[in-house]
């Protein structure tokens, strides 16, 4: 799959999911600023993944006008458990890199599901992408607009009543839309 397909599928889905639902009220701004960086890692073994990883932890240091990156891992991590695996040791290296405290990952898979809740509740389309992908937020940046947002406690319970509210087929639907972008 092309680099560029696959960024545009997970453009897609995040302007029709985490920004038009309002999921992550911060998206928007990063996404119309044109401030997150996409970066697809077409490795198969973790080890190149990890290593690719490590890349990008550098490519935030030295270029603070990224806000973010999105991770994107479209072979080697189908599996959600295979992925899990994956957040481990990605959590792992981000710590042993000294970069505790500084980038935050955030999960995001096609099969994603939330400990405790059954797989087909419509809530895991919070976290349900096109394609596995971390996503990888300065600390310090979610720190500034948390202390201006009122109740950030409260994201994740209208999440929860909006992902309801709306259901199964509506966020099955964007991303079956998202895979018509790699044609």
């Amino acid at each position: 799959m092309q680099d560029e397909k696959i960024i545009e599928a997970v453009k897609y889905w995040l302007e029709s999911t985490i920004i038009e639902f309002n999921f992550c009220p911060f998206a928007k701004k990063e996404f119309l600023n044109n401030s997150i960086h996409y970066e697809v890692v077409d490795e198969r073994s973790i080890e190149e993944q990890l290593l690719s990883l490590s890349h990008e932890f550098k490519r935030l240091d030295e270029q603070p006008e990224i806000e973010t990156t999105l991770f994107i891992l479209p072979v080697g991590l189908e599996s959600f458990f295979d992925y899990l695996d994956f957040l481990h040791a990605a959590t792992d290296l981000s710590i042993e890199l000294g970069y505790e405290g500084q980038y935050q990952l955030a999960s995001f898979h096609p099969d994603y599901c939330f400990e405790g809740v059954q797989q087909g509740d419509v809530t895991n389309y919070t976290n349900r992408s096109p394609f596995p992908f971390i996503h990888i937020i300065r600390e310090a940046s979610l720190e500034r607009v948390l202390e201006r947002y009122p109740n950030p406690e409260e994201i994740p319970v209208r999440n929860i009543e909006v992902a309801r509210e709306k259901g199964n087929d509506v966020f099955r639907a964007i991303l079956e839309r998202s895979f018509s972008f790699l044609d």
